[in-house]
């Protein structure tokens, strides 16, 4: 994966799978056709609701939030005014629910938030929170399965747990032999170089605080395995 691939910019790694909808880095579309078919033979309607996300859609998330046009949540869930917050402030708080631009692990194709469309009942809305997934929530059956059967198809959940950085995405799959390689090569250099000549609103401040972003956002994930 070059570095435009990997930081979203380009989209020659990806393919677009008709059913289910997604689009997924190349080596990543069969394997998760597979899983999805296991998980249907037991009972299962492994869906994806967000695969392979660019550079561009990255940063129409990040500056509508931090320019207060689109909703900004603490890390309890409840809004947050940005125009009541420091930059730093502002550039934490976006971090806890959305990636920086550049470094989103949707940008590498290996990634796929799923659900269990049979699970849900007639108009339930997806909220992907972490209740959801829980036992006894509506995606429990779906979670306990990835417990046993995601790893031998190649899938982890990078965000099982809270780290310090991003919070808990029970959601989040990751195809390991793409993203492991993708992560080694999302260097702070990298990162430095894309966000220095994007229009990324807090641009100075988010500059000012990249390697701590590279470690807590980046770098501190659930290992495969």
């Amino acid at each position: 994966m070059n570095a435009l691939e990997l930081t979203g910019r380009a989209r020659s790694h990806i393919v677009d799978i008709d059913e289910p909808r997604c689009s997924l880095h190349r080596d990543v579309a069969l394997p998760f056709l597979t899983l999805r078919a296991a998980a249907a033979s037991d009972g299962i309607d492994l869906i994806p609701v967000s695969s392979f996300r660019d550079f561009d859609r990255q940063l129409a998330i990040w500056n509508g939030k931090f320019r207060g046009e689109r909703k900004m949540l603490d890390r309890g869930g409840a809004a947050l005014d940005a125009n009541a917050l420091a930059p730093v402030q502002k550039v934490d708080a976006i971090l806890w629910w959305s990636a920086l631009p550049g470094a989103s692990r949707h940008h590498w194709g290996s990634e796929v938030d799923v659900i269990d469309a049979g699970a849900m009942p007639a108009g339930y809305q997806p909220q992907l929170e972490p209740g959801e997934f829980a036992p006894g929530g509506v995606f429990g059956k779906l979670s306990a399965w990835l417990d046993g059967n995601a790893e031998r198809f190649g899938f982890f959940r990078p965000y099982r747990t809270e780290r310090g950085g991003v919070q808990v995405e029970p959601w989040h799959l990751s195809y390991a032999p793409v993203a492991e390689a993708a992560l080694n090569a999302l260097t702070i250099d990298v990162l430095r170089e894309v966000v220095g000549a994007a229009d990324i609103a807090g641009r100075d401040e988010v500059l000012r605080v990249l390697p701590e972003i590279h470690r807590r956002y980046v770098c501190a994930v659930d290992s495969c395995g």
